[in-house]
């Protein structure tokens, strides 16, 4: 079973909204999107490749539940889990 990570959120997160945010190294698990310069869009966009790359449903309420990277990895590893 695919494993989602931190470091998954990282790269996919640079995928679809570039290098225009904070820096994502580090400890960045409990910082909100927002605050790492990042908005919903680019949240939801994440969302999308990762059904795309994993193929586990993601719905568009998906970034209800994904307001840090950490929640991010809890979300998406619960989907992985259940699919």
């Amino acid at each position: 079973m695919a494993q989602f990570t931190l470091d998954d959120v990282r790269r996919l997160i640079r995928a679809c909204a570039g290098e225009s945010g904070a820096d994502l190294d580090g400890d960045i698990g409990g910082l909100s999107f927002e605050e790492l310069g990042y908005d919903s869009l680019a949240v939801l966009e994440m969302a999308a490749r990762v059904q795309q790359e994993f193929g586990v449903p993601m719905p568009d309420e998906a970034v209800d539940h994904m307001k840090t990277p950490g929640e991010a990895v809890g979300y998406i590893s619960g989907r992985l889990t259940a699919a």
